[in-house]
């Protein structure tokens, strides 16, 4: 089983920048494909990026491409989601999400595991 920590989540003006941490435990780490999901008030979850087992395969969702990048680090068991250039529609709970597989997913359905969640807040 394993279990999903995110951190890193605030309050921070239009322009601006965070960096998610997702703390994989339970698992072996280096044999899942990890995703970061979002969902915004009133929204369904949707597909932020993901990051194949080694870190070489990574998709972003149209909406986030050239500001946001995922990454991993297999020794510390960790996902990251730097997130540049924030907009107000960035606005939402961002969510960790693992995958029982090597293979990446775009889907909710695809991710047996998934993180409590962070809030993310972009004022303008």
């Amino acid at each position: 089983q394993v279990q999903l920590v995110e951190s890193g989540g605030g309050l921070v003006q239009a322009g601006g920048s965070l960096r998610l941490s997702c703390a994989a435990s339970g698992g072996t780490f280096s044999r899942n494909a990890m995703g970061w999901f979002r969902q915004a008030p009133g929204k369904e979850r949707e597909f932020v990026a993901h990051i194949d087992w080694s870190g070489g395969i990574t998709t972003y969702a149209d909406s986030v491409k050239g500001r946001f990048t995922i990454s991993r680090d297999n020794a510390k068991n960790t996902v990251y989601l730097r997130m540049n250039s924030l907009k107000p529609e960035d606005t939402a709970v961002y969510y960790c999400a693992a995958r029982n597989t090597i293979v990446t997913a775009t889907t909710v359905d695809r991710y047996e595991y998934w993180g409590q969640g962070t809030q993310v807040t972009v004022s303008s």
